[in-house]
């Protein structure tokens, strides 16, 4: 459509079917540009929630690897626990004569008390001790000695063998104990206590020859 009209003499012409053409043009490409916008939002949130969802995936398999490897020492641990604890219980103390006169470089004190009338066995000796006036009267296997104060008694050499677990062994040593009559009171009679020794032994299992009832504290 064409418009004419007239002013100050000038004829004007204005093609207004043009003008509204343009118009809808533009406003065609404002809308595509307005969809084109709108897709590239869809499309980057759907990026964003496809990396969320990745991402939460990678940190859930990461920490079930985690938690896996914890279970894993944890087991490891109480399997520990539960060998040590059975190796321990399943201790056994063998002791045979030796033929005396090998080296026995490592010693180890102890402070004992013996309960006086009662029999009390180290490895396969049995030492029975009862006092009497100001002396004591010590039997070991069948051999009895009086002793007074400071005087010493000798349990000759032995070997003995600690295994655990019906196969394995822990100690393999020749042993020898030496007694000093300390005094008597309250029906028990006190020694110090020396364990010679062919081979360094660790205090916990070098108790396992010495019975409960003779109180042993190293000194």
């Amino acid at each position: 459509m064409v418009i004419i009209f007239k002013g100050d003499g000038v004829i004007y012409m204005e093609d207004i079917t043009s003008r509204d053409e343009e118009q809808e043009r533009i406003q065609a490409r404002e809308q595509v540009e307005k969809r084109k916008r709108q897709e590239e939002l869809k499309r980057a949130k759907e990026e964003a929630r496809k990396q969320a969802i990745e991402q939460e995936r990678k940190r859930q398999k990461e920490k079930g690897s985690l938690g896996t490897g914890s279970k894993y020492v944890i087991y490891l641990v109480v399997l520990a626990l539960i060998i040590a604890v059975v190796a321990w219980f399943s201790l056994n103390v063998t002791v045979t004569n030796a033929t005396p006169g090998n080296a026995l470089p490592f010693t180890t004190n102890y402070g004992v008390s013996f309960p006086e009338g009662q029999t009390i066995t180290i490895g396969n000796t049995h030492i029975n001790v009862l006092s009497y006036q100001n002396e004591i009267i010590s039997d070991i296997d069948g051999d009895r000695q009086k002793l007074v104060v400071g005087e010493d008694r000798i349990i000759g050499e032995r070997r003995a063998v600690i295994t655990t677990l019906g196969a394995i062994t822990l100690m393999d040593t020749n042993f020898k104990i030496d007694l000093k009559y300390k005094g008597q009171r309250d029906n028990r009679a006190y020694f110090d206590m020396v364990v010679h020794t062919s081979k360094q032994v660790p205090d916990m299992l070098l108790k396992q020859l010495l019975p409960p009832e003779i109180d042993a504290r190293p000194l």
